[in-house]
């Protein structure tokens, strides 16, 4: 994202099978970095039934998607000349 955009470096994408899933690994990620000392700008609301939740850490930002919601908006096709990293499961 460097190259394409002021606002971050990177962006995370990640999908949940089901919109609770969504909420819990958003809510990990969350307490997770914050134990790290680093809070998202953005508040998570645990009942979001948006099925797409975001993550500011300003440099990186974590979009969490119920997986239709990923497919429908494709932010990897929006995005498509930035360039990706894969990172290993």
């Amino acid at each position: 994202m460097r190259r394409l955009s002021t606002f971050c470096d990177y962006f995370v994408l990640l999908s949940g099978a089901s919109l609770r899933q969504v909420n819990a690994i958003a809510q990990a990620i969350k307490e997770d970095l914050e134990k790290q000392g680093i809070k998202s700008l953005s508040k998570v609301n645990s009942f979001d039934e948006s099925g797409w939740v975001v993550l500011d850490f300003a440099s990186v930002v974590a979009h969490i998607f119920y997986k239709p919601t990923r497919e429908f908006y494709s932010l990897e096709r929006l995005w498509s000349d930035a360039k990706r990293v894969r990172i290993p499961a």
